[in-house]
C-alpha cells in the first residue's frame, strides 16, 4: 500500500474511516487480492459469564472484553431446526431461516405455520426450532464487522431496546450501541448469560454516509447464507439451560 494511501486511512478515524471508499477499495485490491474473507464471530460465554470472547487482531488467540460498542449495522432472525438433539459437530440443521419467513430444509415452508416454531413443541416451555438474532457490529476504527448471535434468552431484551430507539426516531445503524453481558435466571432456576443494550450517540452526518454502504454490503451478504452457513465454530447455546454446545473436532 502507497505512503499516501496509508496517511489518507489514518487521517480519516472512527466511522468516518469508511467515507474515502476510493482509498479503502485500492487498499482492499492490493492487500486481499485472491483471499476469501468471512466475517468474524463473536463466542458468547455459557453459565452467566459476563465477558465476551473476541477474535484478536494480531494473532490467532482471543481476548476477552466486558463490552462491544458499535454500530448494528443490520439484523436478522437466524433459526435452527434440528430433528435430533444438537449434540455438536460439523453437521447444519434440518431447516434454517434466515429471515424468519420462510424455512429452507426439512420441513421447511412458511415458519408461522410450522409445528417446530411453536412454543410448547420443545420441552412445554421452548420451541423445537430454535430463535436467535445475527447482529452485524461495526466498531469504530474497523472495516469490517463482527457478528454476533443472540440466543432466545437475549432476545427479549434486544426487541425492547430496538423499540425504545425507534420510539426516539433512532435507527440502529445511525447510532452507536453499547453491549455488555448479565447473569440471568430462567424458570428453571438455570443461570445463563444474557445481553444488555445501551445507547451511546448518533453518528455524525458523515459517519452516516459512510455506514450506509457497510450496510448494504451486509445484507448483500446476508441475502446468501443458507443452513450450511451455520456449520463453523460458533457454540450453539442452550436456551434453556445457558450452556455452549462446543462442536465436535
Amino acid at each position: 500500500m502507497s505512503e499516501k494511501n496509508n496517511n489518507e486511512l489514518a487521517v480519516n478515524e472512527g466511522f468516518a474511516v469508511l467515507a474515502n471508499q476510493n482509498v479503502l477499495n485500492e487498499a482492499l485490491a492490493e492487500d486481499c487480492q485472491g483471499l476469501e474473507f468471512s466475517f468474524d464471530r463473536v463466542k458468547l460465554p455459557a453459565g452467566g459469564g459476563t465477558a465476551f470472547e473476541l477474535p484478536s487482531a494480531e494473532s490467532d488467540e482471543t481476548e476477552m472484553v466486558k463490552d462491544i460498542t458499535g454500530v448494528i449495522v443490520y439484523n436478522h432472525p437466524a433459526y435452527a431446526y434440528y430433528h435430533d438433539k444438537y449434540t455438536g459437530g460439523n453437521n447444519p440443521p434440518d431447516c434454517g431461516s434466515f429471515d424468519g419467513v420462510t424455512g429452507i430444509g426439512n420441513p421447511g415452508g412458511n415458519c408461522a405455520d410450522c409445528p417446530y416454531n411453536k412454543f410448547g413443541s420443545g420441552d412445554g416451555q421452548s420451541k423445537l426450532c430454535k430463535n436467535k438474532r445475527m447482529l452485524y457490529i461495526l466498531r469504530e476504527g474497523e472495516l469490517f464487522p463482527i457478528t454476533l448471535s443472540l440466543p432466545t434468552g437475549s432476545l427479549k431484551s434486544f426487541t425492547n431496546y430496538v423499540k425504545s430507539q425507534l420510539s426516539r426516531g433512532r435507527k440502529l445503524n445511525q447510532a452507536v450501541t453499547k453491549i455488555a453481558l448479565k447473569k440471568a435466571t430462567n424458570a428453571s432456576g438455570i443461570v445463563f448469560t444474557q445481553a444488555v443494550f445501551t445507547f451511546v450517540r448518533m453518528l455524525t452526518v458523515e459517519e452516516r454516509t459512510a455506514v450506509a454502504g457497510v450496510t448494504e454490503t451486509v445484507k448483500a451478504y446476508a441475502a446468501n447464507l443458507t443452513p450450511t452457513s451455520f456449520v463453523d465454530d460458533e457454540p450453539m447455546v442452550d436456551p434453556e439451560t445457558g450452556e455452549i454446545i462446543e462442536p465436535l473436532n
